[in-house]
């Protein structure tokens, strides 16, 4: 089972870390490559991206909060960064605002990650 769990959690930062490429990499690509443009631009990516996380952070942190209850702080901040991505995926904000929301969002997710991680080994 514990190797289940872990397989949830590296699989949710390597989510976060395909999309902090997807936002920070792939507009400066768009300048070589109109491809890679046209796909850094698709606002679909997005919603795939946060209907991707939603499931896999929840499952990951509640198979783990089954077997040790996880933090209040860890809820929080898994909570914070998939509204975060959210609050970029759905573009509400203004178009300025989708970057910094969305990295910020995978960036906590990643960070509820690689505690729950870390709390799992140090048992």
């Amino acid at each position: 089972m514990k190797n289940a769990a872990a397989v949830f959690d590296v699989s949710a930062i390597a989510l976060s870390g395909l999309c902090l490429l997807h936002c920070l990499a792939l507009p400066l690509l768009a300048a070589l490559l109109p491809l890679f443009g046209t796909w850094s631009e698709a606002e679909w990516v997005h919603g795939v991206f946060v209907l991707i996380a939603v499931p896999l952070t929840s499952y990951a942190l509640w198979r783990a909060h089954r077997h040790r209850p996880l933090p209040a702080a860890l809820w929080l901040l898994a909570g914070t960064g998939l509204a975060l991505l959210l609050a970029g995926a759905s573009g509400g904000l203004g178009e300025r605002a989708e970057t910094p929301l969305t990295v910020a969002g995978s960036l906590a997710l990643a960070s509820t990650h690689l505690w729950n991680a870390a709390r799992r080994h140090a048992r």
